[in-house]
């Protein structure tokens, strides 16, 4: 009995096997470049530059500008001349065309032709100053839209800034944690290995597995706030949704403050909002001036042609048509808006009033601002050094604790806690810089220094 093997069909189906292997060797490898290159470390600079750069809001706010802007010129463009030139033709069937004057009569043609074209040119002289008004307005308008995107940066920067920060405090937690159980995990081998030797009890290992547990869970929480924060940042940058930040070390702000005074003056001089309010301003007295140059008399001139041809041909002919030219000044003026104007000038000088009103309420809600974020950092700062202090106290006690647990002088208990301790000021400490930093640019933002 002879046994035959097809040895080309076995050698096909040895490489279909080894196809699979490399490609599934190149497939994870590109997934593992695509997810490396998804980690991205970032600075604060440059997290600002990338967030104004693709920014939606603001790429509004800068078409609201540009149709500020167009306005304005559309309105530069009422001084110009107006001209406007046409052409008719006209037939008349004239079926009726003979009248009757006594003994004579007037025949008329059946039908008659004409052409008619005409060319004018209008030029306003003088409306009261009308036109000027109207371009002072609309360029106020188009400043007024561009401290409104200068608003809108700030906030961007702002809204950053902060995702930044609550992000650095995350991860710094998560490395306060991390640490933190590699203490306890050898801590827990230790009094395992005292459990062994019987010089603690089994409810003493139980404590410090227990508070294993607990900081596990502070670090799932932690996690899931990163993911969260990460994400929001991710979307506030333009960056891609499963970007991987990490964030070099950062230092909480130490800039000493200067008085109080000072910041409040800065807020005054360089915030949007009183800058948009003083345009107001501005915008209400031109628009009284405005609308009391309606009881003012207007002046326009006009240059105009005309082309008039009875023929039918319309090709023009001498003897067919006539080219009348017209040159005229036109003055009018309506003088019933001396008694029906005043009102709307009262109007005008209320929203001009209302407008100071908002000054003056704008005013005192930025000095209680820039007064709450000044006394905020300066909360920070006072912060940051008593946590330094307690750290320092912190790691005393925890190492004396330590050494007496080791000489078994002091109980699992008490070295659990002073373990607890140092934790928890190495988190606060790493809190309060991040809280200082970023209470000091909340302080830069109320004093309208923030992109400055």
């Amino acid at each position: 009995m002879n046994i035959q093997f097809n040895t080309s069909h076995k050698l096909h189906l040895c490489k279909i096997p080894v196809l699979a292997i490399v490609l599934s060797i190149l497939l994870m490898s590109l997934v593992s470049k695509r997810a490396s290159a998804q980690d991205r470390p970032i600075t604060l600079d440059e997290a600002i530059k990338l967030g104004i750069a693709n920014s939606k809001n603001l790429k509004l706010a800068q078409s609201k500008i540009d149709e500020a802007v167009s306005q304005y010129n559309q309105v530069k463009d009422n001084v110009l001349p107006t001209g406007s030139v046409s052409l008719a033709y006209n037939r008349a069937e004239i079926p009726y065309n003979h009248l009757n004057f006594g003994k004579d009569g007037i025949n008329l043609p059946s039908s008659a032709n004409a052409y008619l074209g005409i060319a004018s040119l209008n030029e306003t002289i003088f409306a009261g100053g009308k036109l000027r008004y109207a371009q002072q307005s609309n360029q106020i308008l188009t400043d007024i839209s561009r401290l409104d995107a200068d608003k809108d940066r700030d906030q961007i920067t702002y809204e950053i800034i902060s995702a930044y920060y609550n992000l650095y405090k995350v991860l710094q937690s998560q490395k306060v944690i991390k640490q933190n159980l590699e203490t306890i995990d050898a801590q827990i081998h230790q009094s395992q290995r005292f459990f062994e030797q019987g010089l603690v009890t089994k409810n003493d290992v139980l404590r410090f597995q227990l508070q294993r547990s607990n900081v596990e869970l502070t670090g799932i929480d932690l996690e899931n706030n990163r993911k969260v924060i990460n994400f929001d940042l991710n979307i506030l940058l333009g960056l891609p949704e499963t970007t991987q930040l990490s964030i070099a070390e950062i230092n909480g702000s130490n800039t000493e403050l200067a008085p109080l005074n000072n910041y409040i003056e800065t807020a005054l001089a360089n915030r949007q909002e009183i800058k948009q309010l003083d345009l107001r301003d501005k915008y209400a007295e031109t628009n009284i001036k405005n609308i009391n140059a309606n009881i003012k008399p207007t002046l326009a001139a006009s240059l105009g042609g005309y082309y008039v041809d009875v023929s039918g041909n319309p090709i023009p002919k001498v003897g067919n048509f006539i080219t009348p030219v017209t040159i005229g000044l036109t003055a009018s003026w309506k003088f019933s808006n001396l008694w029906t104007n005043k009102n709307k000038v009262s109007e005008a000088r209320i929203q001009r009033d209302e407008v100071a009103i908002n000054k003056g309420i704008a005013i005192d809600n930025i000095k209680n601002e820039v007064n709450q974020n000044y006394h905020a950092y300066q909360t920070a700062l006072d912060k940051i050094r008593l946590l330094q202090t307690s750290i320092e106290q912190a790691g005393e006690n925890n190492n004396i604790l330590a050494s007496k647990y080791k000489s078994n002088i002091a109980s699992a208990t008490d070295r659990a806690d002073a373990e607890t301790l140092l934790y928890q000021a190495q988190i606060n400490l790493e809190l309060a810089k991040a809280d200082a930093g970023l209470a000091y640019y909340t302080l830069l933002k109320s004093t309208g220094k923030l992109n400055k």
